[in-house]
């Protein structure tokens, strides 16, 4: 009987009161006893909720992490479609907002949270207590996990974070891959500034290797041309363009013009092929019975003779 009467003391605890620091109200993760049976048996109410699904109102979830899509709004309306009719399948993570114990961050999920915003929804919910580095891991290992982001997108991830100061080791971890593709994508950040990629968006259907070409071809005085070339029905054809943009156009080459050579009484013995710079004489070895060998063993005096007539 004592044991049923402290569960039910528990569960029918009265809230905090309101001097009572603001944070308790969201973490849900910290226990209120440390010790004994009591601190055993509230430790386990308290990973139960943080376990638990809970809805929170869209209006009091904020943006947190780092911008993982380039196409934020891209396919929102069928997501919003696919809600109304089978509902929200799979809930989002979010964390207390550090900035405002009131509100909330999503770690990852946003495009769900966006569509429960416009449909005026609740958003089923995961709460965990996050700190920055933690939440950035968390949201790399979900989108790496669903490997939907396209290659561009996880190279703005690595960049964002590489900038925020994190070791590639964290980068490594956040994105599951490993420092040789890190340090790949880093260079594809460096060299193909972040307004070019905004403007290029996506671009699922292209690979590493193509936006790795496009770093090599992309000069420092060409950006501003780059940017303007970036139009398309969609991101992969505005990545076309911009590859169009910016490689030079090759002249087609004027064919060669081919002689044909003679010898005494008109004897075929090959012929002359000329383009711009060079001209290639062939020999028909089995006219010339030898001519070949004179013409190499004479060519130094028949130029000098070539010579003086020309002067």
């Amino acid at each position: 009987m004592a044991r049923k009467n402290l569960l039910q003391g528990l569960m029918d605890a009265p809230p905090a009161p309101a001097s009572e620091p603001a944070e308790t109200r969201v973490d849900v993760t910290r226990p209120r006893y440390s010790s004994g049976a009591i601190g055993a048996v509230s430790q386990s109410i308290s990973d139960l909720k943080s376990r638990a699904v809970q809805e929170i109102d869209p209006r009091m979830i904020d943006t947190g992490g780092l911008r993982d899509r380039l196409d934020e709004d891209s396919g929102l309306e069928e997501l919003i479609a696919s809600i109304r009719e089978y509902g929200q399948q799979v809930p989002v993570l979010l964390r207390p907002n550090p900035n405002d114990p009131e509100r909330y961050q999503v770690v990852y999920g946003r495009r769900r949270v966006a569509a429960l915003r416009q449909m005026q929804q609740p958003v089923k919910a995961l709460i965990r207590i996050l700190d920055d580095r933690e939440l950035i891991v968390a949201q790399g290992q979900e989108n790496s996990a669903r490997r939907d982001l396209s290659f561009i997108e996880r190279v703005n991830f690595a960049r964002q974070m590489r900038d925020m100061g994190y070791e590639r080791k964290v980068i490594c971890d956040a994105l599951h891959v490993d420092k040789t593709l890190i340090s790949r994508m880093i260079s594809v950040a460096d060299r193909i500034p972040e307004g070019l990629i905004v403007a290029i968006g996506a671009a699922p259907g292209i690979g590493r290797d193509r936006w790795m070409k496009l770093a090599d071809i992309l000069r420092p005085d060409h950006q501003e041309q780059a940017i303007s070339a970036a139009i398309g029905d969609n991101s992969d054809a505005r990545f076309e363009a911009v590859m169009t943009a910016l490689t030079p156009v090759r002249t087609p080459s004027t064919p060669p013009q081919v002689s044909p050579i003679t010898g005494a009484g008109g004897t075929p013995l090959g012929q002359v092929k000329r383009s711009r710079g060079k001209a290639v004489l062939t020999l028909e070895t089995r006219h010339s019975a030898g001519f070949e060998d004179w013409l190499i063993e004479h060519l130094e005096e028949l130029h000098t003779r070539w010579k003086d007539n020309a002067g």
